[in-house]
Protein backbone atom coordinates (compact mmCIF):
# COMPACT_ATOMS: atom_id res chain seq x y z
CA UNK A 1 0.00 0.00 0.00
CA UNK A 2 1.53 3.28 -1.02
CA UNK A 3 0.40 6.80 -0.47
CA UNK A 4 0.42 9.58 -2.55
CA UNK A 5 1.58 12.39 -0.13
CA UNK A 6 1.93 14.89 -3.11
CA UNK A 7 -2.08 14.33 -3.68
CA UNK A 8 -2.43 14.32 0.29
CA UNK A 9 -1.17 17.88 0.06
CA UNK A 10 -2.96 19.10 -2.68
CA UNK A 11 -6.66 17.69 -1.68
CA UNK A 12 -5.44 18.74 1.93
CA UNK A 13 -5.19 22.75 0.23
CA UNK A 14 -8.36 21.85 -2.02
CA UNK A 15 -10.22 21.19 0.85
CA UNK A 16 -9.31 23.86 2.68
CA UNK A 17 -10.26 26.80 0.45
CA UNK A 18 -13.31 25.10 -0.31
CA UNK A 19 -14.22 25.64 3.43
CA UNK A 20 -12.72 28.79 3.25
CA UNK A 21 -14.95 29.46 -0.44
CA UNK A 22 -18.34 28.13 1.72
CA UNK A 23 -17.94 29.86 5.18
CA UNK A 24 -16.85 32.88 4.08
CA UNK A 25 -18.27 34.27 0.60
CA UNK A 26 -20.82 31.63 -0.01
CA UNK A 27 -22.47 30.82 4.01
CA UNK A 28 -20.32 33.66 5.59
CA UNK A 29 -23.41 35.84 6.34
CA UNK A 30 -25.69 33.08 7.57
CA UNK A 31 -22.85 31.70 9.46
CA UNK A 32 -21.96 34.64 11.53
CA UNK A 33 -25.60 35.24 12.35
CA UNK A 34 -25.78 31.23 13.90
CA UNK A 35 -22.87 32.01 15.80
CA UNK A 36 -23.81 35.35 16.80
CA UNK A 37 -20.82 37.33 14.97
CA UNK A 38 -23.60 39.92 13.18
CA UNK A 39 -24.15 41.04 16.81
CA UNK A 40 -21.05 42.01 17.94
CA UNK A 41 -19.06 45.57 17.11
CA UNK A 42 -16.49 46.44 14.42
CA UNK A 43 -14.22 46.51 17.11
CA UNK A 44 -15.27 42.89 18.76
CA UNK A 45 -15.26 41.58 14.78
CA UNK A 46 -11.76 42.49 14.18
CA UNK A 47 -10.73 41.21 17.57
CA UNK A 48 -12.32 37.61 16.96
CA UNK A 49 -11.36 37.58 13.30
CA UNK A 50 -7.66 38.10 14.72
CA UNK A 51 -7.89 35.85 17.00
CA UNK A 52 -8.68 33.21 14.24
CA UNK A 53 -5.22 31.90 13.03
CA UNK A 54 -4.52 29.08 15.50
CA UNK A 55 -7.87 28.09 14.91
CA UNK A 56 -7.09 27.68 10.92
CA UNK A 57 -4.19 26.49 11.63
CA UNK A 58 -5.75 23.38 13.65
CA UNK A 59 -8.70 23.16 11.00
CA UNK A 60 -5.51 22.83 8.63
CA UNK A 61 -4.20 20.45 10.65
CA UNK A 62 -7.16 18.45 10.91
CA UNK A 63 -8.30 18.91 6.96
CA UNK A 64 -4.61 17.05 6.55
CA UNK A 65 -5.74 14.41 8.55
CA UNK A 66 -8.72 13.55 7.09
CA UNK A 67 -7.16 14.00 3.63
CA UNK A 68 -4.50 11.15 4.74
CA UNK A 69 -6.89 8.81 6.25
CA UNK A 70 -9.42 8.72 2.96
CA UNK A 71 -6.11 8.27 0.85
CA UNK A 72 -4.96 5.32 3.53
CA UNK A 73 -8.15 3.80 3.00
CA UNK A 74 -8.62 4.34 -0.81
CA UNK A 75 -4.94 2.61 -1.05
CA UNK A 76 -6.23 -0.37 0.53
CA UNK A 77 -9.44 -0.89 -1.45
CA UNK A 78 -9.77 -2.86 -4.65
CA UNK A 79 -8.50 -0.98 -7.43
CA UNK A 80 -12.56 -1.58 -8.81
CA UNK A 81 -13.78 0.29 -5.99
CA UNK A 82 -14.70 3.87 -7.09
CA UNK A 83 -12.93 6.44 -5.03
CA UNK A 84 -16.09 9.29 -5.19
CA UNK A 85 -18.51 6.39 -4.25
CA UNK A 86 -16.04 5.62 -1.34
CA UNK A 87 -15.62 8.99 -0.52
CA UNK A 88 -19.55 9.22 -0.50
CA UNK A 89 -20.09 6.74 1.81
CA UNK A 90 -17.78 7.57 4.62
CA UNK A 91 -19.35 11.11 4.23
CA UNK A 92 -22.71 9.25 4.50
CA UNK A 93 -21.81 6.95 7.17
CA UNK A 94 -19.64 9.03 9.85
CA UNK A 95 -18.93 12.35 8.78
CA UNK A 96 -22.33 13.52 7.94
CA UNK A 97 -24.23 11.70 11.24
CA UNK A 98 -21.42 13.31 13.40
CA UNK A 99 -21.79 16.68 12.06
CA UNK A 100 -25.97 16.12 12.74
CA UNK A 101 -25.35 14.83 16.24
CA UNK A 102 -22.92 17.85 17.15
CA UNK A 103 -25.50 20.60 15.71
CA UNK A 104 -28.62 18.53 17.38
CA UNK A 105 -26.90 18.06 20.81
CA UNK A 106 -23.81 21.18 20.65
CA UNK A 107 -26.18 23.78 21.96
CA UNK A 108 -27.25 25.46 18.62
CA UNK A 109 -30.16 27.96 19.41
CA UNK A 110 -33.19 25.81 17.47
CA UNK A 111 -34.15 28.38 15.02
CA UNK A 112 -30.61 27.70 13.22
CA UNK A 113 -29.90 24.40 13.80
CA UNK A 114 -31.49 23.24 10.07
CA UNK A 115 -29.28 26.24 8.90
CA UNK A 116 -26.13 24.63 10.79
CA UNK A 117 -26.75 21.34 9.54
CA UNK A 118 -27.51 22.13 6.27
CA UNK A 119 -23.67 24.23 5.68
CA UNK A 120 -21.79 21.68 7.97
CA UNK A 121 -22.75 18.27 5.62
CA UNK A 122 -22.79 20.43 2.71
CA UNK A 123 -19.30 21.74 3.36
CA UNK A 124 -17.86 18.19 4.10
CA UNK A 125 -19.95 16.70 1.33
CA UNK A 126 -18.03 18.90 -1.03
CA UNK A 127 -14.95 18.46 0.75
CA UNK A 128 -14.74 14.50 0.32
CA UNK A 129 -16.00 14.45 -3.26
CA UNK A 130 -13.04 16.90 -3.88
CA UNK A 131 -10.55 14.87 -2.56
CA UNK A 132 -11.56 11.81 -3.86
CA UNK A 133 -11.12 13.92 -7.46
CA UNK A 134 -7.79 14.66 -6.44
CA UNK A 135 -6.62 11.17 -5.72
CA UNK A 136 -8.64 10.10 -8.37
CA UNK A 137 -6.40 12.65 -11.11
CA UNK A 138 -3.08 11.79 -9.31
CA UNK A 139 -3.31 8.33 -8.42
Amino acid sequence: MELNFVAIGVATVVQFVIGAVWYTPVFGTLWGKIHGFDTLSLAEQKAAQTQMMPLLLVQFVLTFMTSFVLDLLLAGMPADWNAYGFALFIWLGFVMPAQVSAVLFGGTEPKWVLSKIAVSIGASFFCYLAAAFVFVLMG
